[in-house]
């Protein structure tokens, strides 16, 4: 499990491409306490540690995975955000993040205001119900407060430290965004679809 607070900023130092592709990211503080073995999203998708080097490590992606998020864009030189999994004793300063990748985002807008950046960012429909006006979202492994949503699009604002401090100060219209919805929401539905279905075999046939 994650927050979704970006620990660093790494580079793709090199692919390898196959039934399984491998990948290595350069980093320094997203390695410190971690072992072969253990998990680090990179842009919000959760990666095990399969091997160590100096200031590096290296991964095994799933073809599944490189189909799902925008892993499969990435090329030697890439910046990605890093996030080590939450320790029992962390601090939960974002939100629930499980590294999982629902669905990849574009970003159609992007603009100034009064000191921050806000991004415009299109969601597929079968996702967007779960993104609610001041809920969370994780972009590209961020945790974000959502300022507006409808059925196709997001708008979120970011605040110049978590601009600088992840691959967001870099992002352009157009680029790809791994979008992961708040889990509860999905918890929420799956509780309220079964109730629905209970009462239904209540009222009907008992």
């Amino acid at each position: 499990m994650f927050t979704g607070i970006i620990e660093e900023v790494g580079k793709v130092k090199m692919i390898q491409r196959g039934n399984i592709t491998k990948m290595a990211v350069e980093c320094k503080k997203a390695l410190d306490g971690v072992k072969i073995g253990d998990s680090i999203a990179v842009n919000g998708v959760c990666l095990t540690v399969t091997n160590i080097g100096k200031d590096l490590f290296t991964s095994d992606i799933m073809y599944e995975t490189l189909k799902t998020s925008n892993l499969g864009s990435l090329k030697i030189g890439s910046i990605v955000n890093l996030e080590r999994a939450l320790s029992i004793s962390g601090r939960l300063n974002g939100h629930i993040v499980t590294g999982h990748v629902d669905t990849v985002g574009a970003i159609i807008e992007k603009n100034k205001i009064n000191g921050t950046t806000t991004f415009k960012i299109k969601i597929d429909e079968r996702y967007s119900k779960y993104v609610a006006d001041k809920g969370s979202v994780a972009v590209d492994g961020i945790s974000l407060t959502v300022v507006e949503s409808s059925a196709s699009y997001f708008t979120v604002s970011i605040i110049p430290h978590t601009e600088i401090n992840t691959t967001l100060n870099i992002k352009r219209i157009g680029d790809t965004v791994n979008i992961e919805v708040d889990i509860l929401s999905k918890y929420a539905e799956r509780l309220l679809t079964k109730k629905n279905v209970d009462e239904f075999l209540i009222e009907n046939y008992l």
